[in-house]
């Protein structure tokens, strides 16, 4: 008898030495399961420093595509590729993925759901579930932050005050073989503003 096919997990190993690790659900949104994959094989989250903390909301770890012009591209979002999935609830132990309103989803810039965000529901795309870790992200909750000036979004930013750095991500696809996601075309014109601003040395 064939066995089943196992879901990929992804492994992140912070510089303090402590790892979270997720399982991707490509049954909930295979094209972000394919664009995290693909972020990964390239390195883009790794040596990178977590950006945004919003204490008790969630953990962002990049709005700047990990501050790697590679991470930097978009996707659509999942509910127009696939409208036929039903999107999992953002709560607490998922992972989930960004966007920019009318650019499009962000390709790589994911997050941790601290709380349940029925908002996010069918807009930002719950991807993953942490298996292992969760100590971790409750120990990024509480680290000190300060505050992001200049920001070119109308939210309130913070970052930690120490450097909280991804030092590597890996993945495990069990012999499985995944495609490049479906990208959005874009130019400089239609970047988010984040990426503007980080390309102009102003984040």
């Amino acid at each position: 008898m064939a066995m089943s096919k196992k879901n990929p997990v992804a492994t992140i190993l912070m510089e303090n030495g402590a790892k979270i690790v997720i399982e991707l659900l490509p049954e909930a949104a295979p094209n972000t399961v394919n664009s995290f994959l693909y972020a990964a094989k390239r390195r883009v989250f790794d040596h990178h420093a977590i950006e945004r903390i919003v204490p008790d909301s969630w953990i962002d770890m990049s709005y700047t595509g990990f501050r790697k012009k590679e991470g930097q591209y978009l996707i659509p979002y999942e509910s127009r590729l696939h409208p036929e999935i039903t999107p999992p609830d953002t709560i607490f132990g998922c992972v989930a993925m960004g966007g920019y309103g009318e650019l499009g989803q962000a390709g790589c810039e994911f997050f941790f759901p601290l709380r349940d965000c029925p908002e996010h529901k069918g807009i930002y795309p719950v991807f993953g579930k942490v298996l292992e870790g969760t100590e971790e992200i409750l120990r990024l909750k509480d680290v000190r932050t300060r505050p992001v000036e200049d920001f070119p979004y109308d939210v309130a930013v913070n970052t930690p005050v120490e450097p909280q750095v991804i030092r590597e991500v890996t993945v495990e696809t069990f012999g499985e073989a995944y495609p490049d996601p479906v990208f959005v075309d874009m130019d400089a014109s239609g970047l988010p503003l984040t990426w503007k601003r980080f390309r102009e040395g102003k984040l």
